[in-house]
């Protein structure tokens, strides 16, 4: 694949690429754009080839010219011909369903015949865009057929989307399930949050800067806050939507992948190894909580019609799909606790919710405030508050919130802020957040990918919310008015610690 290649970046070995679900729409939307990304940045393998596998597979020249059209349509930049016509002219269509084992035998002939061609080498990159039912079946049966077997200096992966069950149990389940095909440095488990540049940063913005590791700890900071709020309704995902629920589809991956790399404790190298096992410690030092404090502790909700933007919302439960008398919900709001030395004491507060009055994701970390004794005889009344606010969406950045002093003659203080964004120091080109990772699962880097233990931990952490919710069924679930913040319970979960959500700049 000829392209210029970014400086510093090496070309991963020669390689297959086996999209199933290749008809589908994150293949259309992100796993193709993302290939065109790298491809024009020159971070392609020259001897590189992709299989479209689906259950039922038309011509090769017809998913060609469908996947053409998605990239036009969804690409993040604008698409060369020639890249696209090389990218796309080494792609095959494979006919394979788990139902069938025999398909997959004809699958493992095809590829080698097709890789004979294409000169790759024996590496196999197996990429499940598919319903997280298919993970396991497609699994077994690769595993059957032996395409996952790492022989002769080759090796094979396997990518899997999140998410990673639905439960504690069935994601037990799913992870002994891969375990039993693959092992765990073939696995990779992939978030696309983690492909955002801004949650790469958290990484170093705390373990290569002095001055803010010392006082990343309790002493020193009050409470951290993760916020995920969403302006779109659940649309057409209602079938979807409505057996998953905000906690599902949210927390367990996005807002604990945030949360661990905020709280994990500083790795003693920058490895996969290392760094995800401080992840999945601190994942599993989140404390657990009773029924009755789980409750306490949780404020669910549901939208209800409003206007967003200019856009007219529906109730959910007149969503498609959707039960009329549903309780699932479109809104989460957690307050947790770490229980270990750094974090005692300090509550993390998560939230995360759709058809929300802002677009926004980011994590505001809360320090302590200063003593106000030596303003008690100046006209001061209050110290505004300090924030470290890490921002994802959708201005990628950082703002440091602090006091200063009003120029005059008196000692007047005021809040100010002083702001980093990504766009203004970087001409990053724009991406759709899957290049790095993809690229990372070619040149076998899971650094940023899951591991089976973290998984665990981080259903182990919400699922005595989903059992407390599921035993008082509608009790407790409360509504707010799409294109408003939240239901009010939300406020007042921080409320009674004495504390607030950060407002919206």
């Amino acid at each position: 694949m000829n392209a210029k290649i970014i400086s510093g970046q090496p070309r991963p070995e020669p390689c297959s690429f086996i999209i199933f679900g290749v008809t589908g729409d994150l293949a259309h939307r992100l796993v193709i754009p993302a290939l065109y990304n790298l491809a024009e940045s020159g971070l392609l393998p020259d001897r590189f080839c992709i299989a479209g596998v689906a259950r039922k597979m038309t011509s090769a020249d017809r998913l060609r010219d469908s996947l053409m059209q998605g990239l036009r349509k969804f690409a993040t930049r604008p698409v060369k011909d020639d890249v696209a016509q090389r990218l796309l002219g080494c792609l095959t269509g494979i006919e394979a369903d788990p139902s069938d084992p025999a398909s997959f035998e004809r699958m493992r002939q095809q590829l080698e015949d097709e890789e004979k061609g294409r000169d790759t080498a024996g590496n196999r990159l197996f990429y499940l865009a598919t319903p997280p039912t298919a993970f396991a079946p497609i699994a077994r049966e690769l595993g059957r057929v032996g395409l996952l077997r790492e022989d002769n200096g080759y090796w094979r992966r396997l990518v899997v989307e999140k998410p990673f069950g639905t439960d504690l149990a069935s994601a037990k389940t799913l992870n002994d399930e891969l375990l039993r095909v693959a092992t765990e440095h073939q696995i990779y488990r992939i978030d696309h949050y983690l492909g955002k540049e801004t949650v790469q940063n958290i990484l170093v913005l705390r373990f290569a800067n002095g001055m803010f590791e010392p006082i990343w700890n309790r002493h020193h900071i009050d409470h951290v806050q993760i916020i995920v709020d969403e302006k779109l309704a659940v649309g057409h995902r209602g079938s979807f939507y409505d057996a998953t629920g905000a906690l599902r589809d949210m927390v367990p991956n996005h807002l604990f992948q945030l949360l661990s790399l905020v709280a994990m404790e500083p790795p003693a190298r920058f490895d996969a190894h290392t760094v995800r096992t401080c992840k999945a410690e601190v994942l599993a030092a989140i404390q657990p909580q009773s029924e009755a404090e789980a409750l306490r502790n949780s404020v669910r909700g549901q939208y209800l019609a409003g206007r967003v933007g200019n856009q007219m919302i529906e109730d959910y439960r007149k969503t498609p799909d959707v039960e009329p008398d549903s309780t699932t919900e479109t809104f989460v709001a957690l307050k947790l606790a770490i229980d270990n030395w750094r974090w005692a004491g300090v509550p993390f507060y998560l939230r995360t919710g759709k058809a929300l009055g802002t677009k926004r994701t980011e994590v505001a970390i809360k320090f302590r405030e200063a003593p106000f004794a030596m303003f008690r005889d100046t006209p001061v009344d209050r110290l505004s508050q300090n924030f470290l606010v890490i921002g994802i969406e959708p201005v990628e950045g950082i703002t440091l919130q602090f006091n200063t002093k009003v120029p005059g003659p008196s000692v007047m203080i005021d809040g100010v802020a002083m702001t980093f964004r990504y766009k203004d120091y970087f001409n990053a080109e724009p991406s759709t957040g899957y290049e790095t990772l993809i690229y990372d699962c070619m040149i076998g880097d899971n650094i940023l990918f899951q591991r089976a233990d973290s998984v665990e931990a981080g259903w182990q952490a919400v699922q005595p919310f989903l059992d407390a919710w599921r035993n008082s069924g509608d009790n407790g679930l409360q509504f707010y008015q799409a294109g408003s913040e939240g239901p009010s319970t939300s406020d007042a979960l921080l409320t009674r610690d004495g504390r607030s959500w950060r407002k919206p700049c």
